[in-house]
């Protein structure tokens, strides 16, 4: 089981825009490189990519604050 960590502090974004669905759910399968989220830091947005292709499993909420290193899902 691989953690997919958050690469800088700041809030944790599971979607795209507000009104827009979120990129992965709970169970949904991912492939490598395929964007799961974003962070966002001072209106700057910086993409959160898998690293491993399985079954992703959240660990934190949608719009949530997190800190650098913080665990955002597994991937198994």
């Amino acid at each position: 089981m691989a953690q997919l960590l958050s690469p800088l502090p700041g809030t944790f974004y599971r979607r795209p825009a507000p009104d827009k669905p979120s990129y992965k759910n709970d169970g949904d399968k991912v492939a490598k490189g395929e964007v799961i989220g974003l962070i966002e830091v001072m209106k700057s947005f910086t993409e959160v990519k898998a690293e491993a292709a399985g079954k992703i499993t959240f660990i934190a909420e949608n719009e949530e604050p997190v800190m650098a290193g913080q665990p955002l899902a597994e991937i198994s």
